[in-house]
């Protein structure tokens, strides 16, 4: 890692390798606001045919993908459901009320997948007294819920109950291929279960820049529209869309690298010193749980930081560690064997 540092803070720290930053060097551009950057195009029709969808939009966050769908599938005034732990709710700075009017309403479902049921159950009544519920978002995987998989057979389940109601899906898959690698669920079945879908490449997917959403031709035209107005049209960006593309052929077959040393971070650590983890490790994501130990998550962090390793609070008690291209497993047994240390030192001083 850089300067002897293991990050685990999020898999958002990778850096371009050289093979990538030469694919940015060798990038064809041309101005994308007039449409005209080939490389551009050429992520875009590709990210799309990957999960069956007609055509995609190459913005410059997985913030903006997820609120630009919000946009283009509601009207100011209607209401969305979602869960109460989702990035949409929690980590987007309220956009949805502020840039298009509409009520996020927050589910609370054991592990955070709701299913067909759920959304029965919480559609409004056909009364002006209410607001119109008009989309459903889910999120694959679940950040807050320590990188989990969404099932699909809920998530199919979600589908139909959306659509008894003339309700759209969109799904935050800003990890939607560590999903994909981990489940085994192709990514076009995720596409035949979401109306629209934004995935990260800066994250798993090893990319400085960018994020995707794909959908119907309609929908991607309004986005390009509301892009726009956001303030998101880019010009000679087939730079960035460059590095995307060398992602898609080179990193993710690997991330089946990062779930497995995400595995044996968590199988090194749970129960030293009381430590505990918070959810089933699926993909990238290991919440350590401090709860039935004395340690204090600021000075779990600092003892950490002191042996050249990053984490980020993740909650009441909480932590959250990443696994990324820029992890190998040899600064995960360091990983590992650090946080054993502080925690039996914090278990045996109390």
């Amino acid at each position: 890692m850089y300067q002897g540092i293991i990050d685990l803070r999020s898999d958002t720290v990778t850096r371009p390798t050289t093979a990538m930053r030469d694919a940015i060097a060798a990038a064809e551009v041309g101005d994308d606001v007039f449409g005209d950057d080939p490389t551009v195009r050429a992520l875009e029709e590709r990210s799309a045919k990957l999960f069956g969808k007609e055509a995609g939009l190459f913005v410059p966050s997985g913030t903006m993908g997820n609120q630009l769908s919000i946009r283009c599938l509601t009207r100011p005034g209607d209401e969305v459901l979602l869960d109460r732990e989702s990035h949409i709710f929690n980590y987007e700075a309220a956009s949805a009320a502020a840039l298009t009017g509409v009520q996020l309403h927050p589910l609370e479902v054991p592990g955070g997948f709701f299913g067909a049921e759920d959304v029965e159950a919480r559609v409004r009544p056909s009364d002006y007294h209410f607001p119109q519920t008009r989309l459903v978002c889910v999120e694959n995987t679940h950040n807050r819920r320590g990188g989990t998989v969404f099932p699909i057979e809920k998530l199919r389940g979600v589908r139909d109950a959306a659509r008894r109601h003339g309700l759209k899906v969109h799904m935050d898959g800003a990890r939607v291929f560590n999903a994909s690698a981990a489940s085994g669920v192709a990514l076009t079945g995720y596409g035949a279960v979401a109306d629209s879908i934004q995935f990260c490449f800066s994250k798993g997917l090893g990319a400085p820049i960018g994020s995707m959403i794909v959908g119907d031709a309609e929908f991607i035209r309004s986005a390009r529209w509301e892009r726009k107005r956001y303030g998101g049209g880019m010009r000679q960006v087939g730079i960035l869309a460059a590095a995307a593309l060398y992602a898609l052929d080179h990193n993710v077959e690997r991330l089946a690298e990062d779930h497995a040393n995400a595995r044996d971070l968590a199988e090194a650590i749970d129960g030293a010193g009381g430590l505990g983890i918070a959810f089933p490790v699926e993909t990238n994501i290991v919440i350590v749980d401090l709860r039935r130990t004395k340690l204090a998550v600021p000075a779990f962090l600092a003892a950490l930081q002191t042996r050249k390793i990053l984490g980020v609070p993740f909650g009441r008690g909480l932590v959250r560690l990443v696994t990324h291209l820029d992890v190998t497993s040899e600064d995960v047994q360091i990983a590992a064997a650090a946080v054993k240390e502080i925690a039996e030192r914090g278990a045996h001083a109390a």
